[in-house]
């Protein structure tokens, strides 16, 4: 590195100019927010052309690229951190965790070993205890923190695999899948994409899996599970990613038990249905299982990203996401590195141990079960609109809306995504084109509620019209 740039980047740590440019600019962003369009501006978006140019040949300014990020950047961001975006189960972020987050991004740590990191080796002990405490989980489980569910649902299976292909007398560590005994995999027919994803990396195969009708509200239906053994994973839901709905954990994993199969629940968003006093009969029976995926940037509201897998058998989880080297320094401290894939992360338990230490057990009880009020008042709101029908039982956090028809449904969602009082997604549900709300932000108040609803009146009455027209 030349010293006349390394001279400018120490000069530009001890001025702290950028920082508090940077800061003032994150301050500006939090005041407007929370009030701005849901989704970017079509001007916003095409504003974004002005990142499109060469990699500049030599240095630029500081200053001159936050003051590019800020212009350009911030415009153009969807407010997910508001209280009217209801797409992709997106939370909002506590301000406690975004100004733990920001500490944590200074400190910059990586917690893969003891040695790079004790505080994060301590926080994610901590983390661990608490979890386990408020989900209800065998003391014995560990947990692992990752990006998101995707990965979490990853290193659960990876776990199951290796166990029970460890039953079988076969190291997959050491030995490979090619010939190796047929793991069984189980699951209901409404199983989330991450699972089919995590499904297929593992080498399982998509065509391999033993599908399990589900209920109208995408519950697998227990009676249907087929004769489970010891070679069987069965993967179960906390929170159907449409309508939010929760298997019956008590009487499916008692029937796995009874088979020694392992039971792996994907729980996103809905495992922390269990933290709430109001809402935990979803979540009955879910220590039974054997492992456990859920975020926190979801339903808890940490920044982004901030995955969970939790495991009750930890030498099968140590050892499906297991690494060594003669650098490798272990301690009898916690090693972050054996709980998941990677060894290069950033601390993300920083902001998930400020958040649930900032709310507590009673915080995050009335924080989650707000969401569920909010949705039971988008529900009934909605309900009484001619033209509208909601689809499923609002046990959590989703509502599933539609209109007459497809066309109808269509038109009328690209209206409200348009309008950008408030922003949702699509789905099918039971063969038709819905509507997805998902509310799990700590903003979100009945007044945003009703400022939707009002949005989905205009938006049908919108499409009324253009059809009166011929449009």
């Amino acid at each position: 590195m030349e010293e006349n740039i390394q001279s400018k980047m120490f000069q530009e740590i001890r001025d702290k100019e950028i920082f508090k440019q940077a800061q003032q600019y994150s301050f500006e962003y939090l005041e407007n927010i929370f009030n701005r369009n849901v989704y970017p501006t079509e001007e916003a978006i095409d504003n974004l052309s002005k990142f499109d140019e060469d990699l500049p040949d030599g240095s630029t300014k500081a200053k001159k690229v936050l003051e590019q990020l800020n212009q350009y950047g911030s415009p153009a961001t969807t407010a997910t951190l508001g209280g009217r975006y209801f797409g992709f189960v997106c939370g909002s972020a506590l301000p406690v965790g975004l100004a733990a987050k920001n500490l944590g991004t200074h400190w910059d740590q990586s917690p893969a070993m003891h040695v790079l990191s004790p505080i994060g080796s301590k926080l994610e002990s901590v983390v661990e205890k608490w979890l386990i405490q408020l989900f209800n989980l065998p003391k014995e489980s560990s947990a692992g923190f990752v990006s998101g569910t995707s990965t979490a649902n990853l290193c659960s299976l990876a776990a199951a695999r290796y166990r029970i292909l460890k039953k079988n007398n076969w190291d997959i560590n050491q030995k490979g899948l090619y010939n190796a005994p047929r793991v069984r995999i189980v699951t209901g027919k409404q199983a989330h994409s991450t699972i089919l994803k995590a499904i297929g990396i593992l080498g399982f195969g998509q065509e391999s899996i033993e599908w399990v009708d589900v209920d109208n509200q995408g519950r697998i239906i227990p009676e249907m599970i087929p004769e489970l053994d010891e070679n069987t994973i069965l993967i179960l839901q906390a929170g159907n990613v449409n309508s939010g709905a929760f298997d019956d954990f008590e009487t499916i994993c008692a029937q796995a038990q009874k088979a020694n199969s392992w039971v792996h629940i994907d729980g996103a968003f809905g495992l922390w249905a269990g933290a709430v006093d109001k809402l935990k009969h979803l979540t009955k029976g879910i220590e039974k299982a054997n492992s456990w995926a859920v975020d926190g940037h979801k339903t808890l509201n940490t920044p982004y990203d901030c995955g969970i897998v939790l495991c009750k058998d930890k030498e099968a989880m140590t050892a499906a996401l297991h690494m060594s080297g003669s650098y490798i320094i272990e301690s009898k401290q916690r090693d972050g590195m054996f709980y998941t894939p990677e060894m290069s992360r950033r601390a993300r338990v920083i902001e998930l141990w400020a958040i649930m230490k900032y709310l507590g057990r009673e915080g995050i009880d009335r924080m989650v079960l707000t969401m569920h009020e909010r949705a039971k008042q988008f529900s009934n709101e909605i309900g009484k609109v001619h033209g509208f029908y909601v689809d499923n039982d609002i046990v959590f956090n989703q509502v599933i809306v539609r209109c007459d028809n497809d066309k109808m449904t269509e038109r009328v969602l690209n209206n409200i995504q348009n309008l950008r009082e408030c922003w949702l997604g699509s789905s099918v549900w039971l063969g038709k084109k819905v509507m997805r709300v998902s509310i799990c932000s700590w903003v979100t108040t009945e007044k945003d509620i009703s400022i939707s609803i009002k949005s989905f009146e205009k938006a049908l009455e919108l499409e009324r019209k253009n059809t009166s027209r011929g449009v």
